[in-house]
């Protein structure tokens, strides 16, 4: 089994494997998978070993945990900026249906913005959440 699938160069892929699973336990996996598709779960397996290593409570799941939660800062921060983007565009219509001298504002209907009038702001911000549920997202 291991020159098979764990490469001579690497010893290392197969002894962390071999260490957390256990060589008969990788066998009988093994067995249980179509020969093309082998490769790939010797793969998981090493790197599922490797996870295990370094946090031996969680494993992958810990790894998954901690990009499923740099992701949502990531849509956090682009809903954010994307809400910014937009009251941008929305004040400069603003602006220009008032140099314009436009009484309806340029057929949007707002008016100018102050910038003490954060309550639209987090108005615009909470409708583009990621999440679609209204938090207010700083």
């Amino acid at each position: 089994m291991r020159p098979r699938y764990f490469p001579p160069h690497d010893p290392q892929k197969f002894a962390t494997a071999h260490r957390v699973f256990g060589a008969c336990n990788i066998t009988k996996m093994l067995q249980h998978i179509p020969e093309e598709r082998r490769g790939d779960a010797v793969s998981s397996m090493v790197y599922e070993a490797n996870a295990r290593v370094r946090e031996p409570v969680y494993g992958c799941a810990g790894v998954i945990s901690q990009l499923q939660h740099h992701i949502f800062g990531l849509q956090s921060q682009l809903a954010k900026a994307q809400a910014d983007l937009l009251f941008m565009h929305l004040q400069q219509a603003n602006l220009l249906s008032i140099i314009n001298g436009d009484e309806f504002g340029g057929g949007f209907g707002f008016q100018a913005v102050s910038p003490t009038q954060e309550n639209q702001h987090d108005l615009i911000t909470s409708k583009l959440s990621p999440h679609g549920n209204g938090t207010r997202i700083t």
